[in-house]
């Protein structure tokens, strides 16, 4: 299963997220947004409304997985199987909106960094400064380390042993998802949303660990400021509303002396958090490189663990 999986890591770097090929997560999206639709004019209470969506977003794509891996042919299992996980990571996708971004801002397109960045998170950019898109596109990086790459990959590697590599990388997509898609704090997602954002937290509590510390490593191969990651790191890992996010962008902010967090607006609310980092130097462009190749780097050396780990 390992063989396949590296194969998957491969696809992504080459091919990444082509426009115009049907993409699962599109389709995760979809059938969030129709049990949505059911749950608001069905449910009065949306807590329990939410948990009844999050309960078949996930267990119909689980099914669904189950019938397909019964019916297909050997060969074209393996073969729907090894797509399922190269389109459940983001590393190639994430660099090419991340540099997407960054030419505009070295080209003056402030406007237009602001439209970019705002498809790719959930706060409002229309009003954002330079140093803030900057900002905005290092989070996001620093968070997809994990939940678009080293999360759905850690979740492959505990499945590979039975077997179960692709409805692992599925089921977590899914429910990341489930939270990038309602499981906001903010109205009107707040009550629909809350199984789904606290079952995502939970999905992602060790890989947010464990992909810190790799991020770190990798910070200091790529010859970064590995001791004041390690400082950072400690320090304001928890300097986030979120329990597991602060540690990837605690690690980026102090392996790059920079720093990250802060007040946003999400859907017109403005949302005070604290700070992460110290402010050693400002925010440039070159930013954005340092924070994709330690992405990269943290990817290689989950798969070279995880290797490791077997061939013991």
């Amino acid at each position: 299963m390992l063989k396949w999986i590296l194969f998957a890591i491969l696809l992504d770097w080459i091919i990444g997220d082509p426009p115009t090929w049907p993409h699962p997560v599109r389709v995760f999206g979809w059938w969030i947004r129709v049990l949505e639709k059911f749950v608001r004019a069905v449910f009065k209470n949306l807590y329990i409304g939410g948990g009844m969506l999050w309960f078949f977003a996930v267990s119909v794509p689980m099914l669904i997985l189950y019938i397909f891996s019964i019916t297909f042919p050997p060969i074209l299992w393996t073969a729907f199987s090894i797509y399922l996980m190269f389109t459940s990571l983001a590393a190639k996708c994430m660099k090419d909106e991340a540099y997407k971004v960054k030419r505009l801002l070295d080209n003056n397109a402030l406007s237009e960094s602001q439209k970019e960045l705002g498809y790719l998170v959930g706060r409002d950019t229309a009003n954002l400064t330079k140093p803030q898109v900057l900002r905005g596109i290092i989070e996001t990086v620093s968070e997809n380390t994990i939940d678009g790459i080293l999360a759905p990959l850690f979740y492959m590697l505990i499945g590979a042993p039975f077997g179960l590599s692709v409805y692992f990388a599925v089921a977590y997509k899914v429910i990341n998802t489930l939270d990038s898609t309602i499981g906001y704090m903010q109205a009107p997602y707040k009550e629909i949303g809350f199984v789904s954002a606290k079952i995502d937290d939970l999905a992602n509590y060790i890989p947010a660990r464990l992909g810190a510390i790799l991020m770190l490593v990798a910070g200091g191969l790529v010859k970064q400021d590995l001791k004041n990651g390690w400082y950072i790191l400690k320090r304001d890992c928890r300097n986030h509303k979120s329990p597991n996010c602060g540690f990837p962008e605690a690690v980026t902010a102090g392996l790059l002396r920079i720093q990250l967090g802060g007040t946003n607006t999400y859907f017109g609310e403005v949302v005070v958090k604290p700070t992460i980092g110290d402010a050693v130097k400002t925010l440039e462009t070159t930013d954005i490189e340092k924070s994709i190749r330690v992405l990269y780097v943290a990817e290689v050396l989950l798969m070279l663990l995880a290797i490791v780990i077997n061939l013991l």
